[in-house]
């Protein structure tokens, strides 16, 4: 437990070493979520997820994610990951930018007890294009992920379940801007039953730059789904990506 939460303490006060003052208002933005995960079988799995988020405002929705993969499942522990996803952003009501991505991403789990722990890496390529302009660029970048689960009136997350959850999230990049954003997610939810969870909670995230810094304040709200055609027990929640 000591060793995770120094982990915890660390990579959340790394953020904020060497980096000038944020100087934008800041505000409460939105964050929607719906997934669906389906275990085909024991060890293969296909994931989908929809986002919609307002980030220049609490509203209007101004961005949005579709994107999903395949992964399998190695044991218990060790899972690797495929996935694709197009992304597009609006600024002042016009279509500001189109990105398409591809990434792999490996993630090993643990247990202290009750609380289970996430540790995920994450490649990213990433292809942008800029429809007002007509340009294109592509550009790659790392993510390392820490999240913990703990179940509240049940030993596991299983059907009628009461959990809390939360993540700190590094984003890296090859560049000169090493660390391009820090996130932080802490929040609650429910498992009705073993296909349907809900969750919701606050995300803190900085934007990095060389530019100036700025801090994102999102209301999370997410609703997920289940299809497991295999024999596994667990029930993974999705946390805001």
């Amino acid at each position: 437990m000591f060793r995770s939460t120094a982990v915890f303490a660390f990579i959340f006060l790394i953020s904020y070493t060497g980096f000038s003052q944020t100087k934008e208002k800041e505000h409460a933005s939105g964050f929607l979520m719906t997934s669906l995960t389906y275990k085909f079988n024991p060890k293969w799995m296909a994931y989908v997820e929809l986002q919609a988020r307002s980030i220049e405002n609490f509203t209007p929705l101004d961005y949005s994610e579709t994107k999903g993969g395949v992964g399998y499942t190695i044991n218990k522990n060790n899972q690797p990951f495929i996935g694709f996803g197009r992304y597009i952003t609006f600024q002042e009501h016009e279509l500001y930018q189109r990105e398409l991505r591809l990434w792999l991403q490996y993630t090993f789990t643990n247990n202290i007890g009750k609380l289970k722990l996430d540790h995920r890496g994450r490649a990213e390529q990433r292809f942008f294009h800029y429809p007002q302009t007509e340009d294109s660029k592509t550009d790659q970048r790392f993510r390392y992920r820490l999240s913990a689960t703990l179940p509240i009136n049940n030993k596991k997350v299983e059907a009628n379940t009461f959990f809390v959850n939360g993540f700190e999230e590094l984003f890296f990049g090859p560049k000169a801007d090493l660390l391009k954003r820090n996130r932080l997610f802490t929040g609650f939810g429910y498992q009705f039953t073993r296909g349907v969870g809900a969750s919701t909670g606050y995300m803190w995230q900085r934007e990095l730059a060389p530019s100036g810094n700025r801090n994102l304040h999102f209301l999370y709200l997410a609703v997920n789904f289940v299809l497991d055609k295999g024999d596994d027990d667990r029930i993974d929640v999705p946390v805001a990506d």
